[in-house]
């Protein structure tokens, strides 16, 4: 069978180092359908850029230093709602994949692909099919009833801090879930509480490094 001609793919490329964001150019530069047309090393950094750049793909590093991976996504794909949003990471059993395919993510690789699965993969994202590298199957699965009693969280306080970490407000999450908005307020409060944070987003960075999103 002759393979179909692949049509010319934008990428743009958001992770906080530097040498990454080179090497995908030189991933890219591999297959000349596939052109870099822009980077950007933070968060809000990116949703500047993504609404400059028309890119068909959008690499994502999963661990930005100004905010969650979850809000992002959810904020990209409101400025730049054309874009596939492929995520990025260095750690093959990352917990929080499944929160992030929720909030609208379309595939997610390891960064140490080789350059002919990773140009394979960004064409097959941008033609809209749901990419996850095989290393990361059947891990990305949510927070255990185990983890959680560990932790000491409920269920339920533990779903709205994952709709929280998706950036839903507060009464988005109570139409989500069917709950008064008070409620939603107090199982955050307590949620906070128990992870021994200040605020929500304090929380939700603490709920990341405890492995729960």
């Amino acid at each position: 069978m002759i393979e179909q001609a692949r049509v010319q793919v934008r990428v743009l490329v958001v992770d906080d180092h530097p040498v990454i964001r080179d090497g995908v150019e030189l991933l890219a530069a591999e297959d000349p359908t596939i052109t870099v047309v822009g980077g950007a090393g933070t968060g809000h950094e990116a949703l500047q850029v993504a609404q400059q750049v028309a890119a068909d793909v959008i690499l994502l590093d999963l661990r930005l230093p100004d905010m969650p991976a979850p809000e992002l996504v959810t904020r990209l794909r409101r400025v730049a709602p054309n874009a596939k949003i492929l995520l990025f990471t260095a750690f093959a059993d990352h917990g929080a994949i499944d929160v992030l395919i929720d909030a609208g993510a379309d595939g997610c690789l390891v960064k140490d692909i080789t350059g002919g699965d990773f140009a394979t993969a960004v064409h097959r994202v941008a033609h809209g099919v749901r990419v996850v590298d095989p290393r990361l199957t059947g891990r990305h699965t949510s927070a255990t009833p185990e983890l959680l009693f560990r932790v000491g969280l409920t269920r339920r306080e533990y779903e709205v801090l994952r709709f929280a970490a998706m950036g839903h407000s507060n009464p988005e999450i109570a139409d989500e879930l069917a709950l008064a908005r008070n409620t939603v307020k107090t199982y955050l409060q307590t949620a906070m509480q128990k992870l021994n944070a200040r605020n929500r987003v304090e929380a939700i960075a603490k709920a990341h490094q405890l492995r729960l999103l």
